[in-house]
């Protein structure tokens, strides 16, 4: 994209947005826009989430900028559903983030004091155990927030990215290391003791998961992201593996293991 052109103010956009929403929606609109709901939009919710994530890896500024508007429009589009059983509306929505990041960053817009980026987490999260008090959830826990429908290895992040923010944590990474040792350990004598799809074996698998994200965490690493990356570079070496072994006429499936791992070998001799 053209990083020297100047950004235009948003509000003519962003109202042409909600007003183009509205007209599909209104009688005489799109019939399929009109059909939908909460509910039959959530799959396109996630789906554009991870699409903005996979351009945000690609750092495609051009794509990035679509796939915002693609999410932005989920978000339109859901309190335009709200608005017309007036429930809710875009400028609800507006106004309660905003109030919200006002009331939850009072040393920028009041007079608290925070000099680093920890001091603004632990102030954060105690101004969210003042909110739930207000509102009658004194005994609420600060992991309430974390949504039990997110993917797993997210959720495991963001809660142990919560209990960082008050001192529950490794004082270093080699203390998180030191804890995925002793659950692989855990893992093999359960493997020893029984079999592989007991229920103390999938469990000690879960720990393992769980070590290895607190890991990335306490590494500065985003572990979805981290997790991604060893994703593709698998595609990327098995279809070298592929083309290797289509050159002579053959298939993983005609092909040892012993021819695979070799080819293997070579995809990542290549990359280096």
């Amino acid at each position: 994209m053209d990083s020297d052109r100047p950004s235009s103010p948003p509000g003519p956009a962003f109202d042409a947005l909600v007003a183009l929403i509205a007209r599909l929606r209104a009688p005489g609109g799109c019939p399929w826009d009109r059909e939908q709901t909460h509910a039959s939009l959530k799959p396109m919710l996630v789906e554009e989430a991870y699409e903005v994530l996979e351009a945000i890896d690609e750092g495609d500024d051009a794509e990035l900028a679509g796939e915002l508007g693609d999410l932005l429009l989920q978000v339109v589009f859901h309190s335009q559903i709200a608005d017309e059983e007036k429930r809710f509306s875009i400028a609800d929505v507006v106004a309660r983030v905003s109030e919200k990041m006002v009331r939850r960053h009072p040393h920028v817009f009041a007079d608290d004091k925070a000099s680093t980026s920890g001091e603004v987490l632990r102030s954060w999260e105690a101004i969210k155990a003042a909110e739930n008090k207000e509102a009658g959830r004194a005994d609420a826990s600060m992991l309430d927030s974390v949504s039990k429908g997110v993917p797993a290895v997210m959720e495991a992040f963001q809660m142990t990215t919560k209990v960082s923010r008050v001192g529950f944590e490794w004082p270093d990474a080699a203390g998180a290391l030191a804890k995925l040792e002793e659950e692989v350990r855990e893992l093999k004598e359960a493997l020893a003791a029984g079999r592989a799809t007991d229920a103390r074996v999938g469990e000690e698998v879960g720990d393992l998961f769980f070590a290895a994200v607190n890991v990335a965490r306490m590494l500065g690493h985003d572990p979805e992201s981290a997790l991604k990356g060893a994703n593709r570079k698998f595609r990327r070496r098995f279809r070298h593996v592929e083309d290797r072994l289509r050159e002579g006429g053959r298939k993983p499936a005609d092909a040892s293991l012993g021819e695979m791992d070799a080819l293997w070998d070579e995809a990542k001799e290549r990359e280096k």
